[in-house]
């Protein structure tokens, strides 16, 4: 059996940019049909939907702010409307508010919450009845070594990144008997546009704890993404599956 998306469906959350772009370009390039949802880089997704049409592929931008229920609704209904089913649903949108809890305000955990764990669960929610009826299906969440390790100044998005670590357990139990497989990954220090804020002399004592000694690329991350929305893995469902570069072993 080869790896190969022929003839599925897929939506990509959070997909203008960075991984959820890679993600969404690689699924297209092993046959899959594709849903690139963002939420404020209309240019962003335009161009990835570009991408893959040009390359043969078949893509649709929807517009959807996932933290809000009847918006996660909207995007799964309408994906399914423009590609007839879903088979694949990627929560990978996500948003950081770095600070020390002590200058932490309410808005920055709850912004976080709603959107990195919120989203996830309105997206799963909203597409888990469609993948019942058809006993197929599979959910990937991106998650963190974050959510592993814990890290200062980020009690809002490892608490959110742990939360999507049990959610993905939980639900891979759920609903294992109709053939839905529900895994995560979690991701280490990836080349995105988070970290391009981030100081570089703390971009260096990150590379420091990670064993392979290198940053790693959003393309590793895609592979990985396609390799769990195929075939080959229909046995494998509610593992964390690190690409890290060792960073976070457990």
């Amino acid at each position: 059996m080869k790896l190969s998306l022929d003839g599925k469906s897929a939506l990509i959350t959070g997909a203008s940019r960075g991984i959820g772009r890679a993600i969404a370009i690689k699924m297209a390039e092993c046959g899959a049909s594709v849903i690139v949802n963002y939420l404020s880089s209309t240019d962003d997704a335009n161009t990835v939907v570009r991408i893959i049409n040009e390359s043969g592929g078949k893509a649709f931008a929807i517009k959807a702010d996932v933290s809000d229920f009847s918006e996660a609704q909207h995007l799964v209904d309408s994906s399914i409307e423009a590609l007839g089913k879903l088979d694949i649903l990627v929560n990978n949108s996500g948003i950081t508010r770095d600070k020390l809890i002590m200058m932490m305000s309410e808005t920055d955990w709850d912004q976080v919450i709603n959107t990195n764990l919120k989203g996830t669960f309105n997206c799963s929610k909203a597409v888990v009845k469609h993948m019942m009826r058809n006993r197929a299906g599979r959910i990937i969440n991106l998650t963190s070594v974050s959510g592993q390790m814990g890290n200062a100044g980020q009690t809002n998005y490892s608490a959110s990144k742990a939360g999507q670590i049990g959610f993905t357990k939980s639900l891979a139990r759920e609903i294992a008997s109709r053939n839905i497989t529900v895994n995560a990954i979690a991701a280490g220090y990836i080349e995105t546009d988070i970290w391009k804020n981030v100081p570089e002399d703390m971009r260096d004592s990150v590379i420091k704890l990670i064993p392979l000694g290198r940053k790693g690329a959003p393309e590793e991350i895609a592979n990985l993404a396609v390799f769990l929305a195929s075939e080959l893995a229909s046995y494998i469902t509610g593992q964390i599956i690190g690409v890290d570069g060792g960073m976070a072993m457990m």
